[in-house]
């Protein structure tokens, strides 16, 4: 039989494990010609998600699980999962149920008859997210495809199925900062798309706030741009050119006119905004000069405290 291994990062999760487990177990056993293996990665949980697997990992042998030493983040925990699969083909889902289980046969369907090697999904709503986060996103997804020659798909979630030569590629990038939206399309194997509408939670809370996902938006331009550096050259050859151009009109202006002394409050508002547009264009440096700095420091990705996965 072939395997499928289901990928599951999760942070305080306790009450979606349960839920998750049965779901999926329904699907399992309507595939008559798949085995799954679960592959549950605990991001260092404060309450007692890592119990709650145990329970499952006791009774049912393909419960494997990873145990993080704190809260590492979903893309290690992404990494993690991938790296410890076993399957022909490998699943990365969320525990919250976001991601129906019911697409899994099709998603199967489609890699073995139809030659893909990736099956992913988008969603074509976003009910039930706060209007300017959902605002931000679109907005986020048109910037980086105008930005990036790596494509992202408007509403694509982490919830795909792979096969075994597309997760090998993915693991051979090793970089720390990672954005997996990102690398799931650089690698560049033939996907086909799934949509459908979004779907609530069946417990707990989201654990991304508007914080967190401008944070992880700046990451994934960094990640698969350059596209700021270049802006803040642009930005700095056009100011130059119009403190050139201000600097004749007043040469030009004082020879003609005299030089009366006015003008200090549209004076000291310029000086502001072309010191605001200095630091931002630090900022820019800053953010790519960092992910350089994590990168060459050579940090694993993420450190396991627990696990019961044998090899």
């Amino acid at each position: 039989m072939e395997k499928i291994s289901i990928v599951v990062p999760c942070y305080n999760e306790e009450e979606a494990i349960p839920l998750f487990y049965q779901e999926v177990e329904k699907i399992n056993h309507l595939m008559k010609k798949v085995n799954f293996e679960y592959i549950f990665v605990d991001d260092g949980s404060k309450d007692k998600s890592l119990e709650e697997i145990r329970k499952f990992s006791l009774v049912d042998k393909n419960v494997k699980y990873i145990s993080f030493s704190r809260n590492f983040g979903k893309e290690a925990a992404m990494y993690a999962g991938l790296k410890n699969s076993t399957g022909d083909f490998i699943c990365v889902m969320d525990v919250d149920l976001q991601d129906p289980p019911t697409l899994i046969p099709e998603m199967y369907d489609y890699l073995t008859k139809d030659s893909y090697d990736c099956v992913g999904t988008r969603r074509t709503t976003r009910s039930g997210e706060p209007p300017i986060r959902s605002f931000f996103a679109r907005m986020f997804y048109k910037i980086i495809n105008k930005m990036s020659k790596t494509e992202m798909v408007d509403g694509a979630r982490d919830f795909r199925l792979m096969t075994r030569q597309m997760v090998d590629s993915i693991l051979e990038m090793k970089e720390y900062n990672r954005y997996s939206k990102g690398l799931f399309s650089f690698v560049g194997f033939r996907t086909k798309w799934l949509e459908y509408k979004n779907v609530e939670r069946v417990a707990g809370s989201t654990k991304f706030n508007f914080g967190k996902l401008f944070i992880y938006a700046i990451d994934g331009i960094a990640a698969f741009s350059t596209g700021p550096l270049v802006l803040s050259a642009v930005l700095g050859i056009l100011f130059c050119l119009l403190s050139f151009i201000a600097i004749l009109f007043i040469i030009i202006r004082t020879l003609c006119f005299g030089d009366p002394v006015d003008g200090w409050p549209s004076m000291i508002c310029i000086m502001f905004f072309l010191s605001g547009i200095q630091l931002f264009c630090m900022g820019i440096v800053g953010v790519y000069l960092s992910k350089m700095y994590m990168e060459i420091k050579g940090r694993p990705i993420y450190i396991a405290k627990e696990t019961n996965i044998r090899r």
